[in-house]
């Protein structure tokens, strides 16, 4: 064994003269465990929120979408097709058309945004046909048909096979250039989804794309919907997309679409890390404390040590070992307390939900192996800079000085 590893430690345990000193060891010790800890299940649970609304999100909007631009020609929508039809990890594409709309009912008005797409590829772009709570999104291409939100209907007051009149944003305007009359269409019900989002459920209507078109009086899409055979390569087909087609189309990823309220989840991410890292600070401080203690006790034995050939070197190598075990210490412990009360809520669920206000029973839970490692590291690396300062001023003790009045 290292002679300064077997000094070091030592130090650290000695139970006698300096167990004042061993005592503010032990509580850095502690506060290093429980930074780690607090820091493994706050990440955790932010994890677990993040691929809840991730999974929601996703579930109904597709992994890329395309839109084309209104000034554009039509021979960039024929190019768009080609070129989509030659990616082989597209699991599915829709057509779609869509704008804002009036929902009319016997009870009241609501204005929500209508979304057309083509009735064959909506299993392969959209979580719609999954999440239906009564009915199916079987639209005929003969008769106007509509797919609504649990929520908007609560609040239209209307069911199954009932009819709602709709007057969109192409209708108003030809009212306004008193072209024609504001045009009302009636559509029939034909089925109620559940998305466990509110502004799905509140805010969106899916019909058939041939529906969209005739209620937005126009015979081009708006663009594609695109599913991929894996949600990590989003970003290539972003980037492949503007690199091809330039200013002509609008792309966005899954991210994009709603990157505000992913920016403020991460922005919250880091927040609480940086707070509950403080605590792991804390007890680097106290480590600081409790070092620079240790080497003022034992000036002697560093004296007697220098004068039987240690160099500084050693020296600052003892202490520097002292404030490393103390961060792997924590860190261990921390490492192994945070994952058992991840694994206590996700296996017992100690933290539950009301489920009649939530649409989860217990606080969501996702333990990262990025966070196990750089969560302990960070510490480490904390407690190693506590002990800089202590191991410095050690090694830089004379000998002669050190052991002068003993």
């Amino acid at each position: 064994m290292n002679y300064t590893f077997y000094i070091a430690k030592r130090y650290l345990l000695a139970k006698k003269e300096t167990g004042f000193i061993t005592v503010i060891s032990l509580i850095s010790i502690l506060g290093v465990t429980v930074g780690v800890a607090a820091l493994i299940v706050v990440l955790s649970v932010f994890n677990g929120f993040n691929g809840l609304v991730t999974e929601i999100l996703v579930g109904f909007d597709p992994h890329v979408r395309v839109q084309i631009r209104k000034d554009a020609d039509i021979s960039v929508q024929k190019s768009l097709t080609k070129y989509l039809e030659t990616k082989r990890n597209i699991k599915g594409k829709s057509a779609f058309v869509s704008g804002k709309g009036m929902l009319i009912s016997n009870k009241t008005t609501k204005v929500i945004f209508i979304r057309g797409l083509e009735v064959g590829a909506i299993a392969n772009v959209s979580g719609l046909n999954q999440s239906m709570a009564i009915g199916s999104t079987n639209f005929s291409k003969h008769s106007p048909e509509v797919v609504i939100g649990y929520s908007l209907a609560d609040k239209l007051g209307i069911g199954m096979d009932d009819t709602l009149f709709v007057v969109t944003t192409a209708g108003v305007q030809n009212a306004l250039t008193g072209i024609a009359p504001p045009q009302l269409y009636s559509m029939r019900v034909i089925g109620i989804y559940e998305a466990k989002n509110k502004d799905y459920d509140g805010l969106y209507a899916f019909t058939s794309l041939e529906t969209a078109q005739q209620l937005f009086a126009t015979e081009k899409i708006q663009g594609y919907d695109i599913r991929l055979s894996s949600i990590d390569d989003s970003d290539d087909l972003v980037n492949e997309l503007r690199s091809t087609f330039g200013e002509t189309v609008i792309v966005q990823s899954w991210y994009d679409l709603h990157k505000d309220l992913y920016s403020v989840m991460q922005i919250e991410r880091w927040t609480a890390f940086i707070i509950l890292a403080l605590i792991i600070a804390v007890a680097s401080f106290n480590l600081l404390g409790s070092l620079t203690m240790t080497v003022i006790e034992k000036t002697r034995d560093i004296g007697i040590l220098k004068a039987m050939g240690a160099t500084q070197r050693d020296i600052r190598k003892i202490f520097r070992l002292e404030g490393i075990m103390v961060g792997i210490a924590g860190s261990l412990f921390g490492l192994g307390l945070g994952a058992f009360i991840c694994w206590m809520q996700v296996t017992f669920q100690l933290f539950a939900l009301d489920t009649n206000v939530y649409i989860i029973p217990a606080i969501p839970i996702e333990m990262r192996t990025m966070d196990m490692i750089l969560v302990p590291l960070s510490a480490m690396v904390l407690c190693s800079l506590a002990a800089y300062y202590p191991s410095k001023r050690a090694a830089q003790l004379q000998p002669s000085e050190a052991v002068r009045w003993e």
